[in-house]
């Protein structure tokens, strides 16, 4: 078997029977093919079925020094879900990487902006022009419903129920969940597509699109960076940030808020609560306060 085989056959295997995103898909295979770039570069003759745990030990060496211990821990629990795919196949008897510890790694908190951070960022969106009506449209829905980059640029007109006060999302394996959405994120939408977004003509394929460029194309996941990393500039914001941070955001603010841990997951749409769990590290004082609030010796 040869690596452009077992790699295209994993990648099916991966859309087809787990369901992953093309995004997570993508992800995989760039790790693949860093091994076989590896093998090619050291004129090493292994195919998928031959390499042994020495082989993939010295890759995982030479990779560590070139990335950090969570892109490397990502890139071993990589390998392993790809033999344990050649195993579950029967192309091969063992998991090369079996033996193979992942670098230990602390839990990684994510960035998060104040609430007064968000509107500094909303405040500095040019209005004067078309796109800045969409762009302020983007970052309330963003923040209004804590989406990620890739079910914004894919949300629909038809996805849209305002009456009953709600959004249909796509989410991670093509799932799809219903998020409640603030009022004011509606208004700006409705004027988004009332005053914006009737102008322009979409392309094939965008017709149901929400949100579209100046040529009726949808717009591509940088580009909803480079809007965000522009804005941050513009206020001379000193922190880091990309789409995930307004998703973060509306988890910590709600949670901040008193809202429920599990609506958080199921409007986040985390298949894990322990995935969510990782908010209530942001802010020690809730934990405080719901002791204080809710225990009956307070």
């Amino acid at each position: 078997m040869k690596w452009k085989n077992a790699i295209r056959d994993y990648q099916l295997f991966l859309k087809i029977e787990r369901g992953l995103s093309q995004n997570t898909i993508d992800s995989y295979t760039r790790d693949l093919e860093k091994l076989t770039l590896f093998l090619n570069d050291n004129e090493i003759d292994s195919s998928p079925i031959a390499i042994d745990e020495n082989l993939v030990q010295q890759f995982i060496y030479e990779t560590a020094k070139q990335v950090n211990p969570r892109s490397q821990a990502r890139i071993i629990s990589g390998l392993r879900s790809f033999f344990d795919y050649l195993v579950f196949e029967d192309y091969r008897k063992t998991n090369p990487t079996d033996l193979i510890e992942a670098p230990k790694i602390g839990r990684k908190l994510p960035d998060t902006l104040s609430e007064d951070e968000i509107n500094e960022l909303i405040s500095a969106i040019d209005l004067s022009h078309p796109q800045g009506e969409r762009n302020r449209t983007i970052i309330e829905t963003m923040y209004s419903c804590g989406l990620r980059v890739s079910e914004l640029i894919t949300l629909k007109i038809s996805d849209l129920f305002f009456e009953e006060g709600f959004i249909k999302v796509t989410g991670k394996g093509n799932k799809e969940r219903f998020i409640p959405i603030h009022y004011n994120a509606q208004k700006y939408i409705s004027i988004y597509i009332k005053d914006i977004r009737s102008h322009l003509t979409p392309k094939k394929g965008f017709e149901d699109t929400l949100f579209l460029n100046r040529r009726g194309n949808g717009l591509t996941r940088q580009m909803i960076f480079t809007i965000l990393k522009n804005l941050a500039v513009a206020i001379n914001l000193n922190k880091k940030i990309s789409p995930h941070t307004l998703r973060h955001s509306f988890a910590t603010h709600l949670l901040k808020n008193g809202a429920d841990l599990r609506a958080i997951q199921q409007m986040l749409g985390h298949e894990s609560i322990t995935t969510t769990e990782v908010y209530v590290h942001l802010d020690k004082s809730y934990l405080k306060e719901v002791v204080e609030t809710y225990h009956p010796r307070k």
